[in-house]
Parts: C-alpha cells; sequence; structure tokens
C-alpha cells in the first residue's frame, strides 16, 4: 500500500487504513529475518512448545490458553501437521503428544457415529439418508495424512459407513466437495473422486488474466472461506487428476486475488502458501527477466534495480523523452509462470474535456439530477450540458460504479463544482444495499474509502446546493485501487451552467 504514492488519488496519510500500510511494511522487513537459520530453529521451538502447552491430557488442543479441548481445532493443527509432511516437512518425530491428539479425534468421530445410531434406534433418523456433517468430512480429511493405527472395530465400521455417505452425497458446496474427493481418493475410491473434480472442473470459470475460479465461493463458516476453498481445490486438483493446466490456472487466481486483496488472516495465508509449494511448475524457481520494447527501444532490465524476492522494478520518462512510438509496447515473459506489469501516462486535461475511460476492471458513470416538483411530487430530471440553472436549485450527483472482481481498500473521490455547497457535510460510515464504506465530504470533494468491494453495480448518490452564478466544471470521479494503483477509473466531465 505504500509503492508509487505518486499514481494514486490521495496520499495514504488522508485514508483510513494509514495503520494497514505501517503493519506490511513491518511484515515485509520481517520477511528478511525469517531467512536467519538461528532465529528460525528458536521460532521453531516456540511454536512447539505454544502447541505442545495447548494439548489438554486426553489430547485436545484448545483455542485458546486456558480454553477447553475443541475437536476442530485439534483436527486444524493435525490437518496443518500433514500439510507438512505433505510438502516433505516431516515433525511428527518432535511432537510427543501427536498420537494423544489423533486418538482424541479417533474417540470423538466414534461418538458422533454411536450418537447416530442412538438416533437411528429412536426413529429420529435413517441412517441411508444423509448424515454426512462438515466435521466428519473435516475429520476423514485430516486423517488421510496419518498411517491408521487404531485398529478399534467401532472406528472401522464407523469410517465404512461414512466413506458410503461421502460417495453418495458429496454436494456439500466447493470446500467440503474439495475435501470428500481428496478422501476418496485416498481411501482408493480414485473412479468417485475423479467424478467430483469432474463436476467441480465444470462449474469453474476459466478467465485468462484471472485463472481458473468459482462464483459464489464465500461465506462466514470455516468452509466456506474463498482462499482456503481455492487452496484446497490446488490440492485436489494437482492429486487426483493430474491437471497440470487446470493447477497453473488455479494458482494465477491466487496470484491475483492478491494482487487486489489483503489475505486477511494467517489462516488463508497459510493455506494459500501451501497451494503454492505444493504441485506444479516451480514458481519461486523462476528468476528470468521479461523482454520488453517501447517502440524500437528495448529496455535493458539488467541494468535496472529490482526488488529482492518478488523481482518489482519500475521506470520513468519524462515528457520530452517520449514519443509516438513508444506507444507499441510488445512484452515477452520468458518465465513458465505469470508476470504482470501497468503502464501510466500521466497528463493535465481540461476537466470538462475528460471522457470516460472503461478499459479497466473498474468503470464509473457520473450524473447530474435536478429536482423538480410535478403534480405526483418531487422528480429528478438529469442535466444536459445546455440547460441553464440557477441559485437555490437543488441537485443530485449519482455515481453508478461497476467491478469484475474483488477488490479491497478502495478510494472513489468525486470533484465538486465550485459554485454548489453539499448538504451532507458530516463524515460518517454508511451501509447500503450490501456496501459498506466511509463518506468523508471535505471542500473540494465527496470522499468514499471502501474497505472491501465485493464484484458487482453500485450506485452512491449525495445532494447538492447550487448557491451562485457562474460556469463552472463539475470535476470528474475517479475510483483507485491502493493495493494496485493500476486498477482505476474516472468519470467523464461536463460544464454546469448556472445564470440569474
Amino acid at each position: 500500500m505504500e509503492q508509487n504514492q505518486e499514481l494514486k488519488s490521495a496520499l495514504l496519510e488522508e485514508t483510513p487504513w494509514v495503520v494497514d500500510a505501517q503493519n506490511e511494511a513491518t511484515q515485509r522487513k520481517n520477511i528478511a529475518l525469517l531467512f536467519d537459520l538461528n532465529k528460525m530453529a528458536f521460532e521453531k521451538e516456540k511454536a512447539l512448545k505454544k502447541l505442545s502447552d495447548r494439548v489438554a491430557n486426553d489430547g485436545g488442543i484448545s483455542w485458546f490458553p486456558g480454553g477447553r479441548p475443541n475437536d476442530y481445532i485439534t483436527q486444524y493443527i493435525l490437518e496443518g501437521i500433514g500439510h507438512l509432511k505433505k510438502l516433505g516437512v516431516d515433525i511428527t518425530n518432535e511432537l510427543s503428544w501427536l498420537t494423544n491428539s489423533i486418538n482424541y479425534i479417533d474417540r470423538s468421530f466414534i461418538e458422533r457415529y454411536e450418537r447416530l445410531l442412538q438416533m437411528s434406534k429412536e426413529g429420529k433418523i435413517k441412517l441411508s439418508d444423509d448424515n454426512l456433517d462438515y466435521m466428519t468430512i473435516h475429520y476423514l480429511y485430516t486423517k488421510t495424512f496419518f498411517n491408521e493405527s487404531n485398529n478399534d472395530s467401532k472406528l472401522i465400521e464407523a469410517k465404512k459407513y461414512y466413506l458410503d455417505q461421502a460417495k453418495k452425497y458429496w454436494k456439500k458446496g466447493l470446500y467440503n466437495e474439495g475435501m470428500i474427493a481428496l478422501i476418496l481418493n485416498r481411501n482408493n475410491e480414485k473412479n468417485s473422486a475423479l467424478e467430483i473434480v469432474k463436476s467441480l472442473k465444470e462449474r469453474a470459470i476459466v478467465n485468462e488474466e484471472m485463472g481458473m475460479y468459482w462464483k459464489n465461493n464465500y461465506g462466514y463458516y470455516w468452509y466456506q472461506l474463498p482462499i482456503e476453498t481455492h487452496s484446497l481445490m490446488v490440492e485436489a486438483f494437482s492429486e487426483i487428476s493430474n491437471d497440470n493446466l487446470a493447477v497453473e490456472q488455479l494458482k494465477t487466481w491466487l496470484l491475483k486475488n492478491k494482487q487486489t486483496n489483503n489475505w486477511n488472516t494467517t489462516k488463508g495465508t497459510s493455506n494459500a502458501i501451501y497451494a503454492l509449494l505444493l504441485n506444479g511448475n516451480k514458481w519461486l524457481d523462476a528468476d528470468n527477466s521479461p523482454n520488453i520494447t517501447l517502440g524500437n527501444q528495448k529496455i535493458d532490465i539488467s541494468k535496472i534495480q529490482k526488488e529482492a524476492g518478488s523481482g518489482y522494478f519500475k521506470i520513468d520518462y519524462k515528457g520530452k523523452e517520449i514519443s509516438k512510438d513508444m506507444a507499441t509496447i510488445k512484452i515477452e515473459n520468458t518465465n513458465p509462470v505469470p508476470s504482470w506489469g501497468a503502464i501510466y501516462w500521466q497528463y493535465f486535461e481540461q476537466l470538462d474535456k475528460i471522457t470516460t475511460f472503461q478499459e479497466t476492471p473498474l468503470t464509473l458513470v457520473k450524473k447530474y439530477f435536478i429536482e423538480e416538483n410535478s403534480p405526483t411530487g418531487p422528480k429528478l430530471v438529469e442535466i444536459n450540458p445546455k440547460k441553464e440553472l440557477k441559485p437555490g436549485d437543488k441537485l443530485k450527483v449519482r455515481i453508478e460504479l461497476k467491478v469484475d472482481r474483488a477488490m479491497e481498500f478502495i478510494h472513489l473521490k468525486d470533484m465538486r463544482p465550485s459554485n454548489t455547497e453539499p448538504t451532507n457535510v458530516l463524515s460518517q460510515y454508511k451501509w447500503q444495499d450490501g456496501l459498506g464504506y466511509y463518506e468523508s465530504t471535505k471542500d473540494l470533494s465527496s470522499n468514499f474509502f471502501i474497505e472491501y468491494l465485493p464484484k458487482g453495480t453500485f450506485v452512491f448518490e449525495y445532494p447538492l446546493n447550487i448557491v451562485r452564478e457562474g460556469n463552472c466544471s463539475t470535476g470528474i470521479a475517479t475510483i483507485q485501487c491502493m493495493y494496485a494503483p493500476e486498477f482505476s477509473s474516472h468519470s467523464n466531465g461536463l460544464m454546469l451552467k448556472v445564470g440569474k
């Protein structure tokens, strides 16, 4: 969020997200510390001790110190250890409590199964119906990372019952379907697993820029989180169908999501890292620079200072250095992994001569309406460039925003004509049509700060009063993602004619 301040429509200090940027800067500095071997060893021992302290005598793990053992938290910790094993980092010999914790989730699994049998005897349910719950799916997925050591007959019976349930009732939402596919595949039910993956692929959306993704994979429960869900899909497609193209497309979506969003949780981030490291091309090993040509000029990237790790670099050209042929840009990516960049052109223009720019994922349309009385009450009539207004007229500004992907930390700034005054003078947080935002009224503009902007179409409106005569430019509305300033757009400008 701190990068490229000269390209952004608002100074970072003017936004409500200064602390987020400071936290991000601290995180970037701490990345370098991760490669200190002594610190790595110390942090590893510290983390293992913290885990050990959370394990109760019965093997259950609590969410926080002093809390009761929690089935999901215990399974989640064991799942993470399983992910490390999958990546070739086996720490099971360092965990004296591991067997005890596995036995704990086994006992909880058997208890759920026995409750089910009891309810069946009482006639409350039928065993042939769908009795596959989310905790059981997660348990079966977690257990696939560990060799079966418990030969309890009731455990074997319960597992067989739920595997049969999984083959029959696997339509449980994206995250659970991905887990069920992996469960079946790791329990020698390859054909059933392939059928689920085939169904998932048929429902996916494939886009050249965004990669492969699914609609409506959002929610509030642990099995409805978008990053975790998408990361699991990478695991499912790479392991079950060996579809390398789909895996690369899925990984592309993860990184494109990170371009305009903050992965807000350590849980989501760790799952995404697991997915990116799991399979497919070794993206982290790719270090070739792209071939970039501006007109007849080939850029020698080897002489440009790059950011460590990401390979990011920036080149500035002043006005006199720019020629017409530089509008022809050729880019050749020499790596087997995605790369992206942006080109910005900054120049001065009369505000009323600016036209709407449509070639970005963000689209803005700004309209002015005058409130007129009619036999049926006040009505809004759109203003055209020839219409002459007068002091005292009431106006309404309407801004229509369309966005083709989810983004975070969005700044929308709308300039006002100098012969008008806003009615909304108090800055406040608002909630409208499923979108939350902070509206801040300044001397020259109205600002809308949107922490999370989902894909879709949104309308912003606010009233103005005309207070003086004169011809004034309305200015333009601009919108920009603070994470990726290349995702920006603006509306058109027009003149407001106010007579006596």
